[in-house]
């Protein structure tokens, strides 16, 4: 995977007009993605209203292009590299996973499949994405490890217990979230993480002005969410190894407490 551009902007018209001369053949459905922008933002009272909306819509056509994969080998990949670097960075099948916007499972499959019975919880804001995952479970023959699946309106985790989750994981789900969704969950989760228990969340990084994509794609600085989390009294390091990993995003990771581990 090509090194990302971590200064662009790339909600300039600049850009927009450059990133249109040098990719003819994606206009197209760049102007079909913003005229559904422009519609569901009419329609959406907020804005995990408008995701929602635009997870439907992008379930009904594809539920593994949905979750960002391009292709079946593609979410595989993807499932397999968020896995294998969990697994390597302290997951157990003894840890209880909740595992924020686990859409249809792409790694979620593996994590069921590895954890013991009946510590896997997944949550997500799209009904939609939840009926795929439920098919996903069944493909991987995983019903008797006894799963959850829950659609949430927020991420505030009222139904959720205090202290029960040794490791929280939300793959992609900032990297689609404005500041306000993000410091809802950064208020929250410390709550439900269990002492010693970390959370780890992938983001899109920018060196340079913080900006949105049609409010679907939000590039933040590390230290923007670093000082958030520290706001709530939660300790957070970037993870530099997985940026080693072929993927677009960054990654950070959050424990209880004053420094982390």
């Amino acid at each position: 995977m090509p090194k990302k551009n971590l200064t662009a902007n790339r909600a300039s018209l600049a850009h927009r007009i450059n990133y249109a001369l040098r990719n003819p053949g994606r206009v197209p459905k760049y102007m079909i993605r913003a005229g559904r922008d422009t519609w569901l933002r009419l329609r959406s009272p907020d804005h995990v209203s408008y995701y929602r909306a635009v997870m439907k819509s992008d379930t009904a056509a594809n539920p593994e292009a949905a979750v960002g994969s391009k292709s079946h080998d593609r979410w595989l990949a993807l499932g397999a590299m968020q896995f294998d670097y969990l697994k390597s960075h302290g997951l157990t099948p003894d840890a209880r996973m909740l595992e924020i916007g686990c859409g249809n499972l792409r790694a979620g499959w593996r994590f069921i499949e590895y954890l013991d019975t009946g510590n896997y919880y997944g949550i997500d804001i799209s009904p939609d994405i939840l009926m795929a995952a439920q098919e996903t479970i069944v493909r991987h023959d995983l019903r008797d490890k006894l799963p959850t699946l829950t659609p949430v309106r927020d991420l505030k985790f009222r139904f959720l217990p205090d202290a029960h989750f040794t490791v929280v994981h939300a793959h992609s789900v900032f990297s689609h979230s404005p500041l306000t969704v993000i410091d809802e969950c950064f208020a929250h989760v410390g709550r439900i993480l269990a002492p010693g228990g970390w959370f780890d969340f992938t983001f899109d990084r920018t060196e340079g002005e913080e900006h949105h994509v049609l409010r679907e794609d939000f590039y933040y600085r590390t230290e923007t969410l670093i000082r958030l989390a520290e706001k709530h009294g939660l300790a957070a390091r970037f993870m530099d190894d997985w940026e080693k990993l072929p993927h677009g995003q960054s990654k950070i990771r959050v424990t209880h407490g004053s420094t982390a581990e």
